[in-house]
């Protein structure tokens, strides 16, 4: 009889995923546009979900544009405002975990599974979730964010950051969780042997479908069970 592979390590997307999307990172995204009478509607924001707030940030840019000189500075003004309005929600109390995220840090540590997080935020912004639910050390193993790596999502760096980070070095042995579809193309693209979408956040259910994934549950809180059943921990 084959043994189950052997996890090692979980690697967390934090908005939408681990961290409650209650919207601010859509309405940072739109006020920042508005300041420079730019807009974007709600599906292309959640196209651009997932991905590096920067990159993200430069793609709406350019949807409005006619390819001018003048698109890299605009995004970088755009990005600027952005990351304040997200400052200003994050201060105001706009962030809060999803229920269930820190229990399950915690139980999979103790099972001798390593647990990293990574986000197309930048390290700043990252900083002040982390600050906010007490998260910034003794919670996870690996922090990883957007200028951590010369390409976000969904491309499979800061997955392998995150391998790096945490002395993990088998993919096979990783799991990848993420709340959109861009999460699940970069565990794809890691080779990830368990790439786990949850409903929790900026992609329903229907959305994540259509995204290579080995697994969906509705929440992180789910995951316990689901590993259990597959055998790759103890209950």
């Amino acid at each position: 009889m084959t043994e189950p592979a052997r996890l090692a390590l979980a690697v967390f997307d934090m908005a939408g995923t681990t961290v409650r999307d209650t919207g601010v990172v859509p309405e940072a995204f739109s006020a920042a546009l508005a300041a420079f009478g730019l807009s974007a509607s709600p599906e292309r924001l959640a196209a651009v979900r997932g991905v590096s707030k920067r990159d993200a940030i430069g793609r709406l840019v350019r949807d409005q544009s006619a390819g001018g000189p003048d698109d890299d500075a605009t995004a970088d003004a755009v990005y600027a405002a952005f990351r304040a309005e997200l400052a200003r929600a994050f201060g105001a109390g706009g962030v809060s975990a999803v229920p269930g995220a820190q229990p399950l840090f915690a139980w999979l540590r103790a099972r001798g599974v390593k647990v990293a997080l990574n986000t197309g935020f930048d390290r700043e912004t990252q900083a002040l979730v982390l600050d906010a639910l007490g998260w910034r050390s003794g919670v996870v193993d690996a922090i990883v964010c957007g200028d951590d790596v010369a390409l976000g999502r969904p491309a499979p760096y800061m997955i392998f950051r995150a391998m790096e980070l945490s002395h993990t070095a088998a993919v096979a042995s990783v799991l990848n969780v993420g709340d959109t579809t861009v999460d699940l193309e970069a565990g794809f693209n890691a080779g990830c042997s368990f790439n786990v979408g949850v409903c929790t956040g900026a992609h329903p259910r229907e959305r994540l479908l259509g995204a290579p994934h080995t697994h969906l549950v509705e929440s992180v809180a789910d995951l316990p069970t689901l590993l259990v059943s597959l055998g790759l921990t103890r209950g």
